[in-house]
């Protein structure tokens, strides 16, 4: 039965995750898990059954029941609303369907294409709007309801490349070949996900994570040139709402020093960076960043692996997480496990403050 995961603190008012990302004191650190609307549910594959991944994120109420799911079977702190990376490619003009990931018909490679992108004038991505709206009155105070966007960098990605790729050799060679071009899509595409996110705030969002996914690809010099100053701007633009903005970065161990600088209220890293020895360089918020590949290997290994973990990292500014999506065979029993293991540390400690 789905009620006996639920945590009893779903039942009433729960802000322990945006408290955490304001500094507040907090009784215990707050998790949520990325990816947690997501085919290792049961109730998500039965609603994948009966619809298409494009309807489900058209349609309001179907993407509204899929961020609330992993809310009412596990009470986790917070709730990330259902939506694709690329919803709001859409407001550029831009056709995007999904082979299963996202393609791009026609790729981005020129400068007479990025002239006839569109300033955006009105909603960006309704759809995604109309469901946090739902979700933050279903919700009830119980989690923290989270919005989110990718990168410029991230974004430009799929629209230079068509598709995901590897590596995306066509993006870098264009940071090669065309670099105009390239630096006038990311500037197209700052202002995209910047005003995405201030609109999703405006919709019912309490804090926003934006997603620079593949950061990694860049050795660092050109990620501080090219990426850096773009999110920077993303992160200034949504900071003058008030609502905390996480910043999620993968492959970034040779990122880490030269991002810390950046106006986010919290880090989310991917689980090769050494988060506790990050935490010696930073008193922001940090989230993560637990191996999702340990919750493949079962609840005994999961809660071996989340105890030392939570051993190493000091609870003060933490949000627990994985280090990247949960992957869809992670068992149930093993994302009980880390709730549970998580939960458990606030029971031996005393009242947490973060820094």
């Amino acid at each position: 039965m789905q009620s006996s995961m639920r945590n009893d603190s779903a039942n009433g008012p729960n802000d322990l995750l945006l408290r955490t990302l304001r500094g507040e004191r907090v009784e215990r650190r707050p998790v949520w898990i990325m990816r947690q609307a997501g085919r290792y549910l049961p109730e998500y594959r039965e609603l994948r059954a009966q619809h298409t991944f494009e309807e489900m994120c058209g349609n309001p109420e179907l993407a509204a029941t899929a961020t609330l799911q992993p809310i009412e079977r596990f009470g986790l702190d917070g709730a990330i609303v259902f939506a694709d990376l690329m919803s709001p490619v859409a407001a550029l003009g831009i056709d995007v369907r999904f082979d299963p990931g996202p393609v791009i018909a026609e790729p981005i490679r020129t400068s007479q294409q990025v002239a006839r992108l569109p300033e955006q004038d009105g909603v960006i991505a309704p759809e995604v709007m109309e469901t946090l709206a739902l979700v933050r009155q279903r919700l009830e105070g119980r989690a923290t309801l989270l919005g989110f966007a990718g990168g410029p960098w991230s974004i430009a990605a799929y629209l230079v490349e068509g598709r995901g790729e590897r590596g995306f050799p066509g993006l870098r060679r264009m940071a090669f070949e065309a670099p105009d071009v390239l630096e006038a899509l990311l500037d197209r595409l700052t202002r995209l996900s910047a005003e995405y996110l201030v609109q999703q705030i405006e919709a019912g969002a309490q804090a926003v994570q934006l997603f620079e996914t593949w950061s990694g690809i860049l050795p660092a010099a050109t990620w501080a040139r090219l990426v850096k100053p773009r999110l920077a701007q993303v992160l200034e633009r949504v900071g003058q709402t008030g609502a905390p903005r996480i910043l999620f970065l993968q492959d970034a161990t040779h990122l880490v020093d030269e991002a810390l600088d950046l106006p986010a209220d919290a880090f989310s890293l991917d689980w090769r960076v050494d988060l506790p020895g990050t935490r010696k360089k930073t008193d922001r918020v940090l989230q993560g960043n637990v191996d999702p590949a340990a919750l493949l290997a079962g609840p005994e290994v999961t809660r071996r692996v989340v105890r030392d973990f939570l051993q190493r990292m000091p609870a003060a500014g933490h949000v627990m997480n994985l280090g990247h999506g949960i992957t869809p065979g992670a068992p149930l029993e093993s994302v009980q496990a880390l709730l549970e293991e998580t939960r458990a540390e606030a029971r031996e400690s005393e009242n947490l403050t973060a820094r």
